[in-house]
């Protein structure tokens, strides 16, 4: 849950307008791409219909859901649950990166002097309860979201919001510590519900921990229909919803009906869309789009099989080495596990050609690091030379890519002088220390398949006396684990960004490292990072913030705290085509199924 909240709040909201000027949008840099009398987003279809149902497998690894509130900390909650039910101020676009559309909000100004941005809240805004959406729900929202049952990453990531002021029924004022142009968006994305969520019979307002299976009061375009624990919900669309003929939301939401069913394992999943259970599914596994995904509903054309390419930032899915645990605090041992690791072996013999190797933390973005440091970067870099590794200073890290087995073995070579140099050397075929510990890690997961894809890594250290245990645990237990990170290793699947900003705190800042929940899982407590994310959060133009993301993501890289994996171009999703239709643009920032929750519609019988 924790980690979708990085996520999401980083991507939604990078908005920008003129500063001082009211306005339909906010863009971070430049103007927005649609004027303020734009009739629709031009990838959806304003003329789709409505009705008919879209049933889907749930995306989330838990097993069921306890909870309809997605905010608080412990438990689960139902899939889609936030995006459907909660509304925002500003909503983002798919076919456009830093920018944000006024939804609840009918207009945006932003400050002169970058230290605030109003929000005025259009009069025909209502919850689901049919009360109008006022200041005072945006504030509450905004004090339960910074309030102790919350995720500790909403801390981190507004940590430069200073308050929020209520200037009148319908008008918001955000005031911020220091100039920051991602901010509007971030607090423009925050969800929006109502005061009375949440309330007991006398009407008082309950502890938000223990809202829990209260039926949220939000103002998005469905509420929660009927509901089998342990097997699905269904979401309905309100008929009222007081968007539907806003530009921002015509030609979305179309389905009446949204069914998310749950299953216990990848496999069961597999064969319920074979079998027509469900209509559409996303798949991360090459192997099964490679050679599972067949049978009779394809043959005959019901169930189809679609590559969406698109031009979202790659990510930077990893191995997090938790820098907490001793035997990994030494950047040459973390060095050195990621000198075994052969993804061109895997690509070949697993993944048959599907993915690309992921370089560093902005992949696909213009904040990608290439080359040697620029001038801005050195200035940026050099006060910290005497705590950073000598190469952080010359060419860009590029993970090893072996083509041969003499090339992996020339890298496993270099990996075991490193390990020599940091006090370990081999002693009967075990890797020990000099007090004769031997080096012993544990690799915690809980997908299926993570074996096959760790073994030829496991292979690979056993040669330099390292041995790396696979400990397969349930998605529940995996939480607590990560939560408290009580791991040594385990694989992250960090979404990228275009507008990198505060949320960097929460995954690589130092004060973050010691906080329980947040998203710092290496455990990096490096004062150049927290250089390098201030002076990107800081920075007033794209020319200041380049240079300080090239300087994050140098240190990051040289340091080792991350082994990069993989990461796609397209989206892989099966869909049965007999019944859904989908509008003939792919938008490039398409969300993978998200664009079919939101734009497609159900064909008419």
């Amino acid at each position: 849950m924790r980690y979708w909240l990085t996520c999401a709040l980083s991507a939604c909201l990078a908005l920008a307008a003129p500063a001082g000027w009211a306005a339909h949008a906010y863009a971070m840099w430049g103007e927005p791409a649609l004027p303020a009398d734009f009739a629709h987003l031009p990838y959806v279809n304003p003329q789709a219909p409505k009705g008919g149902e879209l049933r889907l497998v749930s995306n989330l690894r838990v097993s069921t859901f306890d909870k309809y509130n997605p905010f608080t900390i412990r438990g689960s909650a139902p899939a889609y649950l936030a995006a459907l039910m909660f509304d925002t101020l500003l909503v983002g676009s798919m076919d456009e990166t830093a920018t944000g559309y006024g939804l609840l909000a009918e207009d945006v100004s932003v400050a002169p002097d970058g230290l605030s941005a109003t929000f005025r809240l259009r009069p025909e805004a209502r919850f689901h309860n049919g009360k109008p959406v006022l200041a005072a729900d945006v504030q509450h929202s905004f004090d339960t979201l910074m309030g102790p049952h919350t995720s500790p990453a909403y801390k981190t990531l507004l940590a430069d919001v200073e308050g929020l002021e209520v200037l009148d029924e319908r008008t918001v004022r955000y005031r911020f510590r220091r100039p920051n142009r991602e901010l509007p968006l971030t607090v423009g994305g925050l969800p929006v519900f109502s005061r009375d969520w949440g309330r007991d019979e006398a009407g008082r307002p309950k502890p938000f921990d223990q809202v829990v299976m209260d039926i949220p009061i939000g103002s998005g375009p469905y509420r929660i229909g009927p509901v089998n624990f342990g097997k699905d919900i269904t979401y309905v669309r309100d008929p009222d919803y007081w968007a539907r003929d806003l530009p921002v939301r015509r030609g979305t939401a179309n389905f009446d009906r949204i069914l998310v069913k749950i299953y216990k394992d990848n496999t069961a999943r597999l064969e319920a869309l074979k079998a027509g259970e469900f209509d559409l599914m996303r798949f991360f596994s090459a192997g099964d789009w490679a050679r599972r995904v067949n049978g009779k509903k394809f043959d005959s054309g019901e169930l189809v099989k679609g590559e969406f390419a698109h031009r979202l930032p790659s990510g930077f899915q990893s191995f997090v080495l938790n820098t907490r645990r001793p035997l990994l605090a030494d950047r040459r041992v973390r060095e050195a596990l990621g000198l075994a690791f052969d993804f061109e072996w895997m690509s070949r013999r697993l993944f048959y050609g599907a993915y690309q190797r992921v370089h560093g933390l902005f992949g696909n973005t213009v904040c990608e690091t290439q080359g040697t440091p620029t001038a801005e970067e050195l200035a940026l870099l050099e006060p910290w030379r005497s705590v950073l590794p000598p190469a952080v200073f010359g060419p860009m890290f590029v993970p090893p890519a072996p083509e041969d087995a003499a090339a992996l073995r020339a890298n496993l070579r270099r990996a075991q002088a490193l390990l020599a140099e940091a006090g370990w050397t081999v002693q009967g075929g075990v890797l020990r220390n000099a007090r004769g510990e031997p080096f012993e890690l544990e690799y915690m997961d809980s997908s299926e398949g993570g074996m096959r894809t760790l073994s030829s890594w496991m292979h690979n250290l056993r040669k330099l006396g390292i041995v790396l245990r696979f400990r397969s645990v349930d998605f529940a237990l995996y939480q607590q684990r990560l939560q408290k990170f009580d791991f040594d290793i385990t694989t992250i699947a960090y979404q990228g960004t275009n507008n990198p900003g505060q949320e960097f705190a929460d995954l690589f800042g130092s004060q973050a490292a010691d906080q329980e929940d947040s998203g710092n899982f290496p455990g990096v407590k490096n004062p150049a990072v927290d250089a390098a994310i201030r002076a990107m959060v800081s920075a007033k133009t794209l020319e200041q913030m380049l240079p300080a993301c090239h300087a994050l993501e140098r240190i990051i890289a040289h340091e080792h705290y991350l082994i990069p994996q993989w990461s796609a171009g397209t989206h892989r999703m099966v869909y049965n085509a007999w019944r859904l239709a989908r509008p003939d643009v792919v938008p490039p920032y398409s969300p993978g199924e998200m664009w079919a929750v939101e734009t497609w519609w159900a064909r008419q019988p």
